[in-house]
């Protein structure tokens, strides 16, 4: 008879401490490992969000040419640098000359006519300052209200009455050809590290800032824009005087300036109304600009006010100094302080496209780059631009 024995059943008692102690170390590997994955998600975002920094650098980067440099040049920068500027090839490119084709030169590309443009405004004082406009044409014409048009209060059901009609005044700025003529040596050409690009626009900006700069002051209006200080004058004040005629406050002194200067100056401020005084600027030249920064008011405080901050200009009653070394110095009967907003006084309009015409005969071994472009100006508003005479 086979007999089975069943062993009994056994069972063992569970302690509480050290379940709960298991169930730590769990808690603990878990917690372990959730912060392995958060470290290297967090090093997988960097990485990509370097990535994306990287692209968005190369996205935003100016697209400046650089000769002989590591970044790549604009293709229609390169051709004309490389191919006329360099070597006077011209089978790629057509004169845009209204009259004579071989004598018209040719258009830069916009990148270098920009770099022009840039470094002719931050030496050009008046066009710093002044409202410019680009045209498409030699002339350029802008009508300018001179009586406004009257307004008044109605009701909201009554009936409108007729205004009066607007006047208008023509403007049109005299032009003429401004043109620069730098020169480089054929070894400097060659030479494929030369910054000819920076070169040329540097030049051609110097030299037309000084052309201009005279000519937006002094010009005669006569194949050159006609200057503000060449401008009819008056001593009548804003709605008296003739359209186009700048008034002007006396020194009251005939060499110079009387006992009271800052009485004469804040009367030159004040002759300007309040909405052009804003955003407004004095002009001088640098020998009467020595002269102002010796003036004192009466209880012996000095009317310059050097600016506290760099690159603030300093400051003549409240307002910044512009140096523009083609206004006239202290004399009998001259103009040597403008005082205005000449964003709303003085209108200058330039055709955008510079032209070069490249002359390697002329002056051997040099090759000269005969550069031109349009340039206009006048007066826009006489109302926003104070002139002090010296005078009693």
């Amino acid at each position: 008879m086979d007999i089975t024995v069943t062993p009994a059943a056994t069972t063992v008692a569970t302690d509480p401490a050290a379940s709960q102690a298991e169930a730590s170390f769990d808690i603990v590997a878990r917690q372990d490992k959730t912060e392995a994955d958060v470290a290297s998600l967090r090093s997988d975002v960097d990485e990509v969000k370097a990535r994306v920094d990287k692209i968005a650098q190369a996205a935003t980067r100016p697209a400046r040419p650089v000769i002989g440099g590591t970044e790549q040049a604009a293709p229609e920068v390169k051709g004309f640098v490389d191919s006329y500027l360099r070597r006077g090839a011209t089978a790629e490119y057509k004169s845009i000359s209204g009259a004579v084709p071989s004598d018209g030169g040719y258009a830069v590309p916009r990148q270098i006519d920009a770099m022009i443009a840039r470094e002719l405004t931050e030496i050009s004082p008046i066009r710093a300052i002044a409202q410019v406009v680009q045209t498409g044409s030699a002339g350029y014409r802008k009508l300018v209200s001179t009586g406004g048009t009257a307004s008044g209060w109605v009701s909201e059901t009554a009936g409108r009455p007729e205004t009066d009609t607007p006047s208008f005044s023509e403007i049109a700025p005299p032009t003429g050809e401004l043109y620069a003529n730098p020169a480089a040596s054929q070894a400097m050409l060659d030479d494929a590290g030369f910054d000819l690009e920076s070169w040329l626009a540097s030049e051609i900006a110097m030299e037309f800032a000084r052309a201009e700069g005279a000519a937006f002051v002094n010009g005669t209006g006569f194949n050159q824009p006609e200057g503000f200080l060449n401008a009819p004058v008056s001593t009548q004040a804003d709605g008296s005087r003739n359209f186009g005629a700048l008034q002007y406050v006396g020194s009251g002194d005939a060499d110079g300036f009387d006992t009271n200067p800052d009485a004469k100056l804040i009367d030159l401020v004040h002759t300007l109304k309040a909405g052009h005084r804003q955003g407004a600027s004095f002009v001088m030249n640098s020998a009467t600009l020595a002269e102002v920064r010796k003036l004192k008011t009466a209880d012996g405080a000095f009317l310059w006010q050097p600016g506290l901050v760099e690159g603030q200009p300093d400051r003549l009653l409240g307002y910044p100094v512009v140096e523009a070394e083609d206004m006239p110095d202290i004399a009998a009967g001259t103009f040597p302080i403008a005082f205005g907003n000449f964003r709303h006084g003085y209108l200058i309009a330039e055709r955008s496209a510079t032209q070069v015409l490249r002359d390697p005969f002329t002056n051997k071994p040099f090759v000269h780059f005969y550069a031109t472009k349009r340039v206009g100006g006048q007066v826009l508003d006489s109302n926003a631009i104070k002139l002090l005479k010296i005078e009693l």
